[in-house]
């Protein structure tokens, strides 16, 4: 197994559809077995530290018919890409018929030799699983009807899109309590104890073949979402949680499986404390997006231990993308804050050459789109010097940036340090489209009153200033609209100690 970083910074990358675009150039058209290493290495600039391969698992031919006839689903799809035709519709990802590795892909075998090209390169493979559904010809329909929430005749008849008949069993289609049914999935049972054990398996033998699993919707099997979902429908109530009691089963075979979970409704904290390593940080990316700094920082003030524990993200296959929703320039902005914020980060394939296409998974297809070159430099560039820094493995803190009666902007920048064996550091970023000053007073009074130097790990400017002023007023910082800084504290010269 690779070893993860406690931070990790994660690529996820569409498995299906960015094969068939290496196929395409490369003129070879097996699995993943086949991948040229420089395809490989595309996915892997410095910086990341595992690569989540979305979608390798075998997708359901139902699923796939009953998305072909879905009149939304497939407006969606053309909307998406223009002349898309029936066989590049691959049906969803996360309507999962087994957990076996998609022929398409090269089967178990072509899984293990992307895993071995990546563990080449250092870097940990991510999966997927989806714990609370799977497809209704899963094998487990048949062999296991009491893994699932199941209905009546008579509530067949009455509603046919919250039921199915399956194998001669009435099923609940999945859904959350929030949204209709998904008409292409049935519902597992989270409070079945038999399904509690499968769950356990399935995931023990993913384990044999990746570092860590990312769990769709993950807080919908938690006791008491699912109680307010299903009733007395789903029996009785266990008195131990779905996910403590199978993430301890797992980790009997795999104690340094990574679990992250996709999880929103403020149930991060309580998903962590059930056992996952990190949850997604929807919160923070809503913030970014639509609210004020000061919101977020706000959201910033919660304990260390609780950030570390979360999953910060500018886009991922289920939101639009990051060049769709951000002016260029916010981008970037957003970007530098997401990669120097305690937690694992999540980056999206794509992602870095500023694709505004939010593609549907069930596609094999994307639209061709012109790579912004100067763009991926900017992200590669970042993450690139985040790493080589090492900031991220010391202790992180939030800072105050203070202003003056008449001169509020201030208040749209945001300042963080990290310091450790690796060193000081100074993250401010200034969150707004209209330039901003502050003094932000550093955290370190060893620095005493001898000059120091600030060199910015971006662009190599450095700038002379005396311990005295960082802890005493303060640094000065005058920002432009959505600019940064990413300092490294050093003695004497650019590149002192």
């Amino acid at each position: 197994m690779t070893g993860i970083p406690a931070q990790p910074v994660v690529h996820e990358v569409n498995t299906r559809v960015w094969l068939r675009e290496v196929q395409r150039r490369s003129g070879r058209h097996g699995g993943l077995v086949d991948v040229p290493k420089d395809a490989w290495d595309e996915i892997t600039p410095h910086g990341i530290d595992a690569v989540w391969l979305m979608g390798v698992w075998e997708r359901s031919p139902q699923g796939r018919a009953i998305a072909l006839r879905d009149p939304s689903l497939r407006a969606a799809f053309t909307r998406a890409v223009p002349g898309l035709q029936d066989e590049e519709i691959a049906g969803s990802p996360y309507c999962v018929r087994r957990y076996e590795v998609d022929a398409d892909l090269g089967g178990t075998a072509g899984l293990a030799a992307a895993r071995a090209e990546l563990a080449v390169r250092g870097i940990g493979l991510l999966l997927d699983h989806v714990p609370n559904h799977v497809a209704p010809d899963s094998p487990w329909t048949a062999a296991h009807p009491e893994y699932f929430v199941r209905g009546s005749e008579d509530e067949l008849r009455r509603d046919p899109a919250a039921y199915l008949s399956v194998q001669g069993q009435v099923l609940a289609r999945g859904r959350d309590p929030f949204f209709p049914p998904w008409p292409d999935v049935v519902q597992l049972n989270a409070f079945e104890p038999a399904l509690r054990a499968a769950t356990t398996d399935v995931l023990t033998r993913i384990g044999d073949l990746c570092d860590g699993v990312r769990c769709d919707m993950a807080m919908l099997m938690m006791n008491d979402v699912f109680a307010r979902t299903w009733g007395e429908r789903a029996g009785g109530r266990p008195e131990e949680d779905f996910w403590p009691t199978v993430i301890s089963g797992v980790r009997h075979r795999h104690p340094g499986m990574i679990f992250a979970a996709e999880a929103y409704w403020d149930l991060e904290w309580d998903l962590q404390r059930q056992g996952f390593d990190f949850c997604y940080d929807k919160r923070l990316y809503d913030r970014v997006l639509h609210e004020s700094p000061h919101s977020v920082r706000g959201h910033l003030t919660a304990d260390e231990s609780y950030q570390r524990g979360l999953v910060r993200f500018l886009e991922n296959h289920d939101e639009p993308r990051a060049a769709y929703t951000m002016d260029p320039e916010k981008e970037r902005a957003a970007a530098v804050l997401i990669a120097t914020l305690p937690g694992a980060t999540l980056w999206h394939e794509g992602q870095f050459t500023g694709r505004r296409t939010q593609l549907p998974v069930f596609l094999d297809r994307r639209p061709d789109e012109t790579p912004d070159g100067a763009l991926r430099a900017f992200h590669e560039r970042v993450l690139a010097a985040v790493h080589r820094s090492g900031m991220r493995t010391g202790q992180w803190r939030l800072l105050d940036c203070e202003g003056w009666p008449d001169n509020p902007t201030h208040r749209n920048l945001l300042a963080w340090s990290w310091s450790g064996g690796a060193g000081r550091f100074l993250t401010v970023v200034n969150l707004s489209g209209h330039p901003a000053q502050a003094r932000i007073r550093l955290p370190w009074p060893e620095l005493g009153s001898a000059d120091r130097t600030l060199t910015d790990l971006l662009d190599g400017a450095w700038y002379t200033r005396s311990g005295a002023e960082l802890t005493g007023p303060g640094l000065f910082v005058d920002l432009d609209a959505w600019r940064t800084h990413v300092f490294s504290i050093g003695s004497t010269g650019p590149d002192g100690g």
